[in-house]
């Protein structure tokens, strides 16, 4: 809502700023303009950007509108479900949890949290760490800069559409000055004629470079801000994820080893500790 908000105050705000200033809002309508900065940047976007990355920005600008991925029971029901499986490894020994590691989709603990389920990127993080160890000795310092890489490389793909909407964002008032020297060519040919229709032209023109820059660092550059902020904070699930299991493999029992997850959480969705151990206590 607050993203709808702020492009709505930058539209009024120099809209409203140009008219108040006795500016005729048919002068700023040049479609011409817009096909060339728009085009411009789309074919570069489409030149400069890998095929995944293209996708992964046509699903992440829309849902940047939506809010976070991930809401304060997400949060809950990763934890809830981190602990029972941890519960289950310390009272039976962690090869109790290869059938519902190997095959989540046919798990019993899995399938009371269904979001979680569905959430496919978070569920082979979890699954991945659980065989590490599950299958081997493992040592806590060996275990962490193993997660450290995943979460870097995970890290990477989902800032991808950010990074490459910040580069376009950067391009556009080029692709302006573009357009506005378009236009003060085809002014050229109409000197000597028309006292107006130069005027008309010469306008035309700089309404080009105003469009580059207002499109910049109005639209584009902001939602691409938007999109950064938004990843940032769905990634700090799979952060508390991989401190509750290293809690675990250094002996941390699963109540201490979720508190620990817990703090790791951005305040405005962390559960409180009450909470918290009440609902720990609920799903005993």
């Amino acid at each position: 809502m607050l993203i709808i908000v702020g492009l709505i105050i930058v539209v009024l705000s120099v809209l409203g700023g140009y008219v108040g200033a006795h500016g005729k809002l048919a002068a700023l309508w040049q479609p011409f303009e817009l096909v060339i900065i728009g085009g411009a940047a789309l074919g570069a976007f489409l030149v400069g950007t890998p095929a995944k990355t293209v996708k992964a920005t046509l699903a992440a600008v829309p849902a940047v509108f939506k809010g976070p991925k991930y809401k304060n029971q997400d949060y809950l029901d990763v934890l809830s479900l981190i602990y029972e499986l941890l519960n289950k490894a310390r009272r039976e020994g962690f090869m109790a949890l290869e059938d519902h590691v190997e095959r989540p989709q046919e798990s019993a603990l899995f399938a009371n949290y269904p979001k979680v389920l569905s959430d496919h990127h978070l569920i082979d993080f979890i699954t991945d760490c659980l065989r590490l160890m599950i299958g081997s000795n493992i040592e806590p310092h060996e275990l962490e800069p193993l997660l450290e890489l995943e979460l870097e490389k995970h890290h990477h793909e989902v800032m991808a559409p950010a990074h490459a909407l910040t580069k376009v964002a950067d391009g556009l008032p080029g692709f302006g000055i573009v357009a506005a020297v378009l236009g003060i060519v085809i002014t050229m040919g109409a000197i000597g004629g028309d006292i107006a229709e130069v005027g008309a032209h010469v306008a035309g023109a700089l309404v080009g470079t105003f469009l580059g820059i207002l499109l910049a660092y109005g639209f584009i550059g902001p939602i691409a801000a938007a999109v950064e902020a938004r990843a940032e904070q769905d990634a700090r699930i799979y952060e508390s994820v991989k401190t509750a299991l290293l809690a675990c493999l250094r002996g941390y029992n699963p109540k201490i080893a979720l508190e620990f997850a817990r703090k790791t959480l951005p305040s405005n969705v962390r559960p409180g500790f009450s909470e918290f151990e009440a609902h720990l206590k609920s799903i005993k």
